[in-house]
């Protein structure tokens, strides 16, 4: 297991400002920080040595007092339909899991942002990992590295979309996320448009409002699943605290403040949500804001509560939603066969 080396600092905790200033203190130029910084995030340097235009004795330097937390894709495993699935370990021997989802036109980082989760989704494998810590920036800004780098060997391409639909709750590690995705957008990191990043919520209403108020430029996903609040409660208990009213009340103040839509993601169930009742709550809901709703298949996670609603269960939601012309897309999900999939994400290498 590698651990941290407890004596020395991250050296990617400081910002551009901090570098500059520790080269200055030490009497160098200040542009000595600002190659540094650029060897950390556009070159994605793993160790001071790759440094190759910084002198050896600079070099030596920074090793003795500094170190860099980089992930290690520790396992890698290829689904049958492209999909990849990675267990990162992060520099204190926990493990979190991200995906690469190919298709024609695209490829797309699902990236995780705390190790466990911070709810309690009932149907969800990572739910039921207790949370241990949030993710830094960087361990979030590295499983996209990685990502993007698979997907230039196997698809001869950049990567083109991010979904933080991985493990964790990513408003409830608000901070980091928003650092990592600065860093991912940035000039200074990977340049990627924010229009092609999705952040997925399962709805804290005071950090949606929060978020809202920072104006991101990203899109927003709530993973709804159920518009009744007694259904709901069932299959996402943290909904006792944050209520669908609350929800609503939240999702208006983030349109009001950005003006973008937000994206419904709705899994069907068996028994669960699958009767008209369902449709015509989540249609009543979607007309609050502008909004589109994606329907997952659902993954199994060997709980026999929850199984894939009936193809007539589906149709009946497609019908009723696109009658009221709210835009509906039905999701095949990718990567099932190597527990890949939306909901599936807990830590299983085989």
């Amino acid at each position: 297991m590698e651990q941290t080396q407890t004596n020395k600092k991250d050296i990617r905790s400081l910002d551009l400002d901090q570098l500059r200033n520790y080269f200055v203190d030490r009497g160098e130029k200040a542009f000595r920080g600002n190659q540094i910084y650029e060897w950390l995030w556009k070159k994605g340097a793993h160790d001071f040595d790759d440094m190759t235009n910084i002198s050896k004795s600079t070099r030596e330097f920074l090793d003795q007092h500094f170190v860099i937390n980089h992930i290690r894709v520790d396992d890698m495993q290829r689904s049958s339909d492209g999909t990849i699935k990675n267990a990162v370990k992060l520099h204190d021997g926990l493990t979190v899991e991200s995906v690469m989802i190919p298709t024609p036109t695209r490829t797309t980082a699902c990236v995780s942002s705390q190790v466990g989760c911070s709810l309690n989704c009932e149907f969800c494998a990572t739910a039921r990992l207790k949370r241990m810590r949030n993710l830094n920036p960087d361990e979030i800004y590295d499983q996209v590295v990685a990502i993007d780098q698979q997907s230039r060997s196997y698809y001869n391409r950049p990567l083109s979309n991010i979904v933080f639909m991985g493990m964790g709750e990513p408003l409830m590690n608000y901070k980091n996320v928003i650092k990592s995705i600065d860093k991912i957008t940035g000039d200074d990191g990977l340049g990627m448009s924010p229009k092609r990043i999705t952040l997925s919520t399962s709805g804290v209403p005071k950090m949606i409002k929060k978020l809202a108020d920072d104006r991101p430029k990203f899109n927003l996903a709530l993973s709804l699943h159920s518009a009744i609040d007694e259904k709901r409660v069932k299959i996402m208990p943290f909904n006792e605290q944050f209520p669908l009213d609350d929800i609503k009340e939240a999702l208006k103040y983030w349109y009001d403040k950005t003006g973008t839509r937000v994206t419904y993601e709705y899994v069907v169930w068996k028994g669960i949500n699958d009767q008209m009742e369902d449709v015509q709550a989540l249609v009543k809901f979607c007309k609050v804001i502008p909004c589109k709703v994606n329907i997952i298949e659902y993954n199994s996670i060997d709980d026999a509560r929850f199984e894939q609603a009936s193809k007539s269960a589906i149709d009946m939601y497609e019908h009723e939603l696109e009658k009221n012309r709210i835009v509906v897309n039905i999701r095949r999900s990718r990567g099932k066969d190597i527990d890949a999939a939306c909901g599936q994400l807990a830590n299983k290498s085989s």
